[in-house]
């Protein structure tokens, strides 16, 4: 009778153990926009091969079970890896230390080794990792062959990475950069109720003018205002912004319109989207309101792909750039042009006024002299970024 009951319980908790595991669901919890990194980003000596690497990233919300995704999607060369590592990080990136009792080895279908193909992506296995809201991550790449020139990474990381030579994890005397290499998105096993924000942008969003290794672009901002509130507390904020990005043509990094997909729609657990995107594409233009009739098709057409998919798509407006060199009254009429577009067309699902939030009261076609960064007239200071993330309605995700 005894080995009845303990079979029956035995077969219970297994039953429940999968109820629950069907429950939860892959959410990102962080990521990064990937794009061929420029030569003037590239890792310093003594470089990658055969050394290791320690970068920072904070997450939104946490999590137990965590797999790793890294890109390779930029390069010609294969990318060998012999070991990664996650850990909690002591700080926001000043400095490489981490809690040691924390170290979780990954596996790529159960090797601790993998190479990644050219232009290939890869997901590391789940991994039971206690991973708590706003948590640092350290995340430890130790390479064997790695090319000095092709790398794929994110340039604007705005938080301090570690090479140490040799496969080790003594980053005593490491070197220290500012760039996120191959690293792509932390995903959390998580609940049915989970979801994410992700935010397509350019360096505005990307954090130029924030603090490095304070963690303040304005999407933090916004991540740390979801999760005080009860109602948005299990959604994270997803920064796809890349510097000088375009939507149309040109600029740094693939196109908006090339990695919305990407970016936007095919990461795992995306309930809603943030399109802020525009002001390189009109600063750069010979004609702003016509350039601003292609942004619009631009934005009708994200729009049409994410409603496809269920997702709820928010339009940032254009911040002002009177005093920078992208100014003249074409692009400005063009900035215009299109956000009104944004506030009264009713296309997208709701709007966000990044311009009215940040503008000068008394001459609205440049920012406000109190966000200003290196004077550029172009990019906010964190305390504007602190309004930025501040002046979003919260409701616009309570569904």
């Amino acid at each position: 009778m005894k080995k009845i009951v303990l079979f029956v319980t035995i077969l219970m908790s297994a039953v429940l153990s999968m109820s629950a595991q069907s429950k939860k669901q892959p959410v990102v919890t962080w990521t990064t926009a990937i794009q061929k990194v420029e030569p003037h980003n590239l890792p310093p000596a003594p470089y990658l091969g055969g050394n290791s690497l320690r970068q920072i990233v904070e997450v939104s919300f946490g999590g137990e079970t965590v797999s790793l995704k890294l890109s390779n999607q930029y390069n010609t060369d294969e990318t060998e890896i012999i070991g990664v590592e996650l850990a909690k990080a002591l700080t926001q990136g000043e400095s490489p230390a981490i809690d040691e009792s924390t170290t979780t080895a990954l596996t790529f279908n159960g090797s601790r080794q993998v190479t990644m193909k050219p232009g290939e992506i890869i997901v590391s296995d789940p991994v039971k990792f206690r991973m708590t809201d706003r948590m640092d991550v350290a995340i430890t790449i130790h390479f064997g062959k790695a090319s000095r020139t092709d790398v794929s990474g994110h340039p604007g990381s705005r938080t301090s990475s570690f090479i140490a030579e040799g496969n080790t994890n003594d980053f005593s005397k490491a070197v220290e950069t500012t760039h996120w290499c191959y690293i792509n998105s932390l995903i959390v096993n998580a609940g049915k109720k989970y979801g994410s924000i992700a935010v397509i942008g350019n360096s505005i969003t990307d954090g130029r003018g924030t603090t490095t290794n304070h963690q303040n672009r304005w999407t933090d901002n916004l991540s740390k205002r979801l999760l005080q509130n009860k109602k948005t507390k299990r959604l994270s904020v997803l920064n796809l912004g890349l510097g000088g990005n375009c939507v149309l043509r040109g600029g740094l990094g693939p196109t908006a319109n090339s990695r919305f997909e990407r970016d936007v729609l095919d990461q795992e657990g995306v309930k809603y989207a943030i399109v802020f995107e525009g002001v390189n594409d009109i600063g750069g233009s010979w004609n702003g309101e016509e350039t601003a009739k292609q942004l619009i098709d631009s934005f009708k057409a994200m729009i049409q792909k994410a409603h496809a998919k269920g997702i709820k798509i928010y339009g940032a407006t254009i911040m002002p750039f009177k005093g920078n060199n992208y100014y003249n009254e074409s692009r400005e009429k063009g900035r215009q042009q299109v956000n009104e577009w944004i506030r009264t067309s009713g296309e997208y699902d709701g709007v966000i006024d990044f311009d009215a939030a940040t503008r000068d009261p008394q001459q609205p076609d440049r920012l406000n002299p109190a966000f200003l960064f290196e004077n550029d007239w172009l990019h906010p200071n964190a305390d504007g970024y602190k309004v930025m993330g501040d002046c979003i309605d919260l409701k616009l995700f309570e569904r």
